[in-house]
């Protein structure tokens, strides 16, 4: 089990209801990461709808997690 700091921005925060947490994860990959997320609290925001980046450096989905790691979910914005 991975020891993971999650942030929380925007739809997403609003969802979860906090801006921060910590979460132990079997998950090896942000993918596995993001859908047990989806799964265990209902997030609504897609896979391909989000960035993700690990300890402030965008990421690939398939990226390996280490323990330990901050990890964020970023909707892109929009705005004119």
């Amino acid at each position: 089990m991975l020891t993971l700091h999650l942030q929380y921005f925007a739809k997403l925060r609003e969802e979860r209801g906090v801006p921060t947490e910590t979460v132990q994860s079997a998950a090896q990959t942000p993918a596995q990461l993001y859908a047990e997320l989806q799964s265990a609290h209902g997030l609504t925001a897609g896979q391909k709808s989000l960035r993700v980046a690990i300890n402030e450096t965008f990421a690939d989905w398939q990226q390996t997690l280490a323990d330990g790691d901050t990890v964020v979910f970023i909707q892109p914005v929009a705005g004119g």
